[in-house]
């Protein structure tokens, strides 16, 4: 990709920095702190932010000042600039929507009744085992770009279509390739256990040990994957089965996140001595683990975009706040729960139906997501030092950015220091 120039962006009306003076993922009244600046600037440069501070401010900067003929100047008057959003659950490796499933969810049938139909999860496996890898790539990278035409700078992609030792690896190839084709971050998840396959149906410990004996050992060996998924649920893994691959994947050195408490209440406490990243969904909770939850740096991430597509009850993300848990959100982008790229959507959900304000689901979406991705140190708040990660809103207001849904106001996006559009 080209080198872009150093870029700094003045007037702008509302910035939110998110800077932060405590250690840890933002909890309680802190999650709406978003350290606002007016008629705010933002200086770049190789991939990194400079300077921050107010438009006077940035003028007068001694290193501006040296390299001021070098400096692509925006002028974002009128407008709102916030950290680029960090969606941390996506799924983005399909080949097909789920249409059957769709439909027959309007007839009024559940989750579970069109996964024991052949639909579901197990439905998107075919067309991933038969696409090419280079198909699927041209169609993930067109995926990430139209969630950075929304406002999002940070991915975490999983596999976990493929279900196969081949297909799972094909699929975290794709991930690594699509992520050179775009500027912005990609963070790679293996989620071969997602279900089980059809062909293990009747022999699931089997597929189990295919996953913790051969796919996480290959993509902590070639390093497709930061992290390993497991989608610990009714109909899918057991907690006993999610605590094997958990065991397994910190045996090769990669780091744990799961899908928990989508369906049904499972026990957290299990789970949380093996300090996973991200416990995701969260939609049945008990008050006891929310008190264990809230004293570990674990984040509890929602998906509001999986339940309004369902017809889900949302979490109550009140309760997790109240007690101190960390939250965050996410699209889960995905073929057949969630086919939304955008987190500004997700943003008017979290607070229309869960009735976060628009600081915390800002908060959440951008500082508790690089927590979330164990990358607080490089992405989500506006610092010098951190990547060049910014999102623009043509909105006078950062609350509009949640208020108006079903409409894109983002200007543009810096993805590591460039510029889109």
């Amino acid at each position: 990709m080209r080198k872009s120039p150093p870029l700094l962006f003045v007037n702008i009306r509302q910035l939110l920095t998110l800077r932060s003076e405590t250690a840890g993922p933002r909890r309680g009244a802190a999650l709406s702190d978003l350290a606002i600046i007016q008629d705010g600037a933002v200086l770049c440069a190789g991939g990194k932010i400079v300077s921050v501070g107010t438009t006077k401010q940035a003028l007068h900067d001694p290193w501006y000042k040296k390299h001021k003929k070098t400096v692509r100047e925006i002028d974002c008057a009128g407008m709102v600039v916030l950290p680029g959003f960090v969606d941390s659950h996506t799924h983005p490796v399909f080949a097909d929507p789920r249409l059957i499933d769709f439909e027959k969810r309007i007839g009024g049938a559940s989750y579970a009744e069109i996964a024991e139909a052949g639909g579901g999860i197990r439905s998107s496996v075919e067309g991933v085992r038969k696409t090419s890898g280079k198909d699927l790539t041209q169609k993930v990278a067109a995926a990430f770009e139209e969630m950075s035409a929304q406002g999002t700078t940070t991915v975490e992609a999983k596999s976990g279509y493929g279900l196969s030792f081949d297909s799972e690896m094909k699929s975290l190839e794709v991930i690594r390739d699509a992520a050179k084709l775009w500027p912005g971050t990609v963070v790679a998840t293996l989620l071969g256990a997602h279900v089980v396959p059809g062909e293990f149906k009747d022999n699931p410990d089997a597929y189990l040990k295919e996953v913790c004996e051969k796919m996480i050992p290959r993509a902590a060996s070639k390093k497709l994957a930061q992290f390993v998924d497991v989608f610990c649920d009714k109909g899918a893994f057991t907690p006993d089965a999610s605590q094997r691959i958990f065991a397994a994947t910190a045996k090769h050195g990669l780091s744990v996140r799961a899908h928990m408490g989508q369906l049904s209440e499972t026990r957290l406490q299990p789970f949380l001595k093996f300090h996973p990243a991200s416990l995701d969904h969260m939609d049945h909770v008990n008050q006891d683990d929310l008190l264990h939850l809230a004293k570990s740096d674990t984040v509890a991430t929602f998906v509001p975009g999986a339940n309004y597509f369902l017809g889900h009850k949302y979490p109550d993300a009140r309760k997790f706040i109240a007690v101190g848990a960390a939250v965050a959100l996410a699209t889960d982008y995905n073929p057949g729960s969630s086919p939304t790229p955008s987190m500004p959507f997700v943003l008017s959900l979290a607070c229309t139906q869960m009735k976060m304000s628009p600081a915390e689901a800002v908060a959440a979406s951008t500082f508790n997501g690089a927590w979330a991705l164990c990358r607080a140190n490089q992405k989500g708040s506006i610092e010098p030092g951190k990547d060049a990660d910014l999102a623009a809103f043509h909105v006078g207001d950062y609350r509009e950015i949640a208020y108006w849904f079903a409409a894109n106001h983002c200007a543009f996006t810096v993805m590591n220091g460039t510029m889109r559009p």
